[in-house]
């Protein structure tokens, strides 16, 4: 009992840590939702059972009172005070781009072949500043990936949406995209971990059901984690209309020709980008999955995280 005491006092104290990469503070409630494991790279102990008020008794604790502080119900880092109106002014800022970005969703799901929505990122967070873009996961049917994508990029270019160059605030980011048949991610890393617990789904709830499950290696990062349920998020339902647009759209381009005619376009255009080949990258474009990341944050953030950690002395 006093090892497992010992282990949630520098889970907490790596928690609160971790998120001051972002910026965000946490609730008590969020502290515990989102622990993580400073030892997630060894085996975990599926017996510990770690409850949110034992975690709310810990977060008093003399060992933690030095390292944090609190103000207005959140827990951040000693000296780190002001991201606490941060937080509330970007919460009110996400609030209303999620508002826009939902009327933008609800006519992507018309398009062929598209299966799930979810937004990531800061504004799944509900942590976005006002020049932010909208980080979007795309599924689709499996062996429609190429074209899926096309569809949902031409649509938002038509409509003055597509995130590209300059062109940033309030526009969709599509650099994620998975199938129904491959819905667990490639990268299973700490920022992953953080990146899917807070995915919100905003089109195809049994798809997000599925996704949940097929992520579960969260749970060997995130003790707390558990899968979240559909009932107390806004979801934008399938109706008969959606659904007949749809079908009448996969039977008309449905052909594998177009498929296959789309991936050798994009394939050799995606091998050309130099972006592609940077030292860093993360770029993959097969059937399963086209994932566009040229500069992964992960890295970064996790630089940060590594430094914080050294100093609050949680490293050995």
């Amino acid at each position: 009992m006093k090892e497992n005491h010992s282990k949630l006092h520098r889970y907490i104290l790596a928690t609160v840590a971790y998120y001051d990469g972002f910026s965000y503070p946490l609730t008590a409630f969020e502290v515990w939702k989102h622990l993580i494991r400073i030892d997630y790279a060894g085996d975990f102990d599926k017996s510990m059972k770690i409850e949110l008020a034992q975690l709310i008794k810990e977060l008093q604790s003399d060992k933690l009172v030095k390292y944090l502080e609190s103000r207005n119900g959140f827990y951040f880092l000693k000296g780190r005070n002001d991201i606490v109106d941060l937080r509330i002014r970007n919460q009110k800022i996400s609030a209303s781009k999620l508002k826009r970005l939902g009327r933008v969703v609800y006519w992507l799901k018309f398009i062929p072949f598209v299966r799930m929505i979810g937004v990531t990122g800061g504004l799944a967070m509900k942590n976005a500043h006002r020049n932010s873009d909208w980080d979007l996961l795309i599924v689709t049917s499996p062996g429609h990936i190429w074209t899926g994508r096309t569809l949902v990029t031409a649509f938002a270019q038509l409509i003055g949406k597509r995130r590209y160059g300059k062109k940033i605030v309030n526009r969709i980011c599509l650099n994620y995209f998975l199938t129904e048949s491959s819905l667990e991610v490639m990268t299973k890393d700490l920022f992953s971990a953080n990146e899917y617990t807070f995915l919100t789904p905003l089109f195809g709830g049994e798809v997000y059901q599925r996704f949940q499950i097929k992520n579960q290696w969260i749970k060997n990062m995130k003790p707390t984690y558990d899968l979240q349920e559909l009932s107390q998020m806004k979801v934008l339902t399938d109706d008969f209309f959606s659904r007949t647009v749809r079908t009448v759209g996969e039977f008309l381009l449905g052909g594998a020709w177009l498929e296959n005619w789309l991936k050798r376009i994009e394939q050799k255009k995606i091998s050309r980008n130099p972006k592609t080949h940077q030292e860093g990258s993360l770029v993959y474009a097969q059937d399963d999955a086209l994932v566009f990341l040229p500069v992964p944050h992960g890295p970064v953030i996790f630089e940060k995280f590594k430094e914080k950690i050294e100093q609050l002395g949680l490293s050995h």
